[in-house]
């Protein structure tokens, strides 16, 4: 049994260890495994070993009934089995689940939780929308970032949409709302919805000067990779905008043939560029940043310090 990356098994300090982290959002699962090592200035890096994700779509029963469908709680099931047999075959030993909005919301989701940890061992945990704001801000992208500005955090899911600020070098804020593509393709965000996120931004940004987004999420990754842009360089919001107007007038299938979409992209990268949109406008921000991050990896984040700070 290790503790921190001291090996009590062998007596020496282990500098590598792979780190999992499995995240159940309300359009796809991910299993996401890291190799955690130490630079030549002791800062980890982690490096991505495999990333696996499956479009369970648990959102698309839970917001129109309310539970998980015993279909889909199969394949939940089937899709932890395999995921734990990965595990095994990468030989990880550290490992943190979650799971977010749909979850959140399904009246089923205990039993089907415990019927996964009972058949497999793993033991998913339902997060909170601010608890998940608060992994996907583990990533301290900001950081990176003039120490002087002023960034949001915008990560738009199936079910909820968690926004972080970023302030010269602090935490300022961290929030969610229940505003994701499969809830606005199943035409459940009412203006309500919308003006709670839009009063509650503009309030909270208040006397912060000029913004910059930093995005995360399947949908704003692919928009990237569609615009060819460097690694490192924003999209602007009038980009965005484009995209929206351009998908917009295609269907779903056309989306598919003339973009190279999955159909479980197709759908929801219009709503989740309204959502992106939206948010920029009233956060004035002209700029977002798309650096290759996500839940998955803010919670490989939680979990090195988790075991870090274990003691020897």
């Amino acid at each position: 049994m290790k503790f921190g990356i001291w090996d009590l098994e062998f007596g020496f300090w282990n500098f590598t260890m792979k780190l999992a982290a499995i995240d159940i959002g309300s359009n796809a699962a991910r299993l996401l495994i890291s190799e955690a090592s130490p630079k030549s200035n002791g800062v980890m890096d982690f490096t991505k070993v495999n990333l696996v994700r499956v479009p369970l779509r648990l959102g698309f029963d839970v917001f129109s009934t309310g539970v998980i469908s015993d279909k889909k709680a199969e394949d939940l099931l089937n899709t932890i089995k395999a995921f734990q047999l990965l595990l095994e075959v990468y030989n990880v030993k550290y490992l943190k689940a979650c799971a977010t909005s749909a979850m959140r919301d399904a009246g089923n989701a205990p039993h089907i939780l415990k019927t996964v940890k009972q058949t497999t061992g793993i033991d998913i945990r339902v997060i909170t929308g601010e608890e998940e704001a608060s992994f996907i801000f583990e990533n301290h992208v900001a950081e990176h970032m003039a120490s002087t500005s002023s960034y949001l955090y915008i990560d738009v899911g199936g079910g909820s949409t968690e926004l972080t600020f970023f302030s010269r070098n602090r935490l300022i804020f961290k929030t969610s709302f229940n505003i994701g593509t499969i809830r606005l393709l199943q035409q459940q965000v009412t203006d309500v919805h919308w003006q709670y996120m839009k009063d509650t931004l503009k309030q909270m940004l208040k006397g912060y000067g000029p913004v910059t987004a930093i995005g995360s999420g399947g949908n704003i990754n692919k928009i990237f990779s569609l615009s060819k842009r460097k690694e490192g360089k924003p999209l602007s919001l009038e980009t965005l905008k484009d995209y929206y107007k351009e998908f917009s007038s295609f269907s779903v299938e056309e989306r598919i043939h003339l973009y190279n979409l999955r159909e479980d992209r197709a759908d929801v990268i219009v709503p989740a560029l309204q959502i992106y949109v939206n948010v920029m406008r009233w956060a004035d921000a002209d700029e977002i940043y798309v650096p290759k991050i996500g839940l998955a990896d803010g919670l490989i984040q939680a979990l090195y310090a988790e075991i870090s700070n274990q003691p020897i």
